[in-house]
């Protein structure tokens, strides 16, 4: 009896770590972006629905990751405490921060710019910190959470033992980007007049914006609706020969 309600709670527990992979936030907007109908951003036409690839392009001043250092169009940091009660242990998080500066995205010689508050971002964590016991965190990661209202030690001295996780969208990167396209003068966007005729996406008529720089929403691999068209139209004819 035992040993099958162990398998019950076993059986829920996994079922409970697979839904929260499959229905998280990262999971969601990777597979948007990987199932969305690729277009180059000189193909848009006003009121187009796509996704766009090219590379970022920082207008202005970039901003300064808090934990690395590096200049970048937008940083994502998230911070987790492992916390003790009595014999068990979990991560709780106690941070999560996004900041973004102003940039385009370059596809050829065409641009596209985000122009909307409703985004869905996923940036990939690429640099990972930690500090506990025996582990002191530096002064950049102590800052941070000073900055943040937290210490990193406990009321008796020791250290609390955070783990850090930070991703950046650099100058020249390469994101996937889905929305709404409409072509609009730089100037009426708040760009440099040199960018000329700049592609706005927004949320539209969809449920948000959708951005990441994870490889696989960046891929090329989607056919585009005529290319498709075509080939189906092309493969019924050689079935009926």
């Amino acid at each position: 009896m035992e040993l099958s309600l162990f398998f019950v709670i076993l059986g829920i527990g996994i079922i409970v770590v697979i839904l929260s992979q499959v229905f998280s936030k990262k999971a969601r907007i990777k597979r948007k972006l990987k199932k969305a109908e690729l277009k180059k951003i000189a193909n848009f036409k006003n009121g187009d629905i796509a996704k766009i690839v090219g590379y970022v392009e920082i207008i202005g001043d970039p901003l300064i990751a808090p934990l690395s250092g590096r200049e970048c169009a937008v940083y994502s940091i998230h911070v987790k405490e492992r916390v003790s009660a009595g014999k068990s242990t979990r991560w709780i998080t106690r941070i999560e921060d996004e900041l973004t500066t102003k940039f385009v995205i370059k596809d050829g010689e065409h641009y596209a710019y985000v122009n909307d508050k409703n985004i869905n971002c996923y940036i990939v964590d690429d640099q990972n910190y930690a500090s506990g016991f025996m582990n002191d965190p530096d002064k950049n990661l102590e800052q941070y959470l000073n900055k943040k209202g937290y210490n990193s030690k406990g009321a008796i001295g020791f250290n609390r033992t955070f783990r850090y996780r930070e991703g950046v969208l650099e100058k020249g990167e390469e994101i996937a980007v889905f929305g709404k396209g409409e072509w609009k003068d730089a100037a009426t966007l708040g760009l440099p007049e040199k960018y000329n005729k700049v592609l706005e996406i927004t949320s539209g008529n969809t449920e948000a914006v959708f951005l990441s720089d994870d490889t696989t929403t960046t891929k090329k691999r989607t056919i585009q609706k005529k290319a498709r068209a075509r080939y189906n139209e092309m493969e019924r004819r050689y079935r009926k020969e």
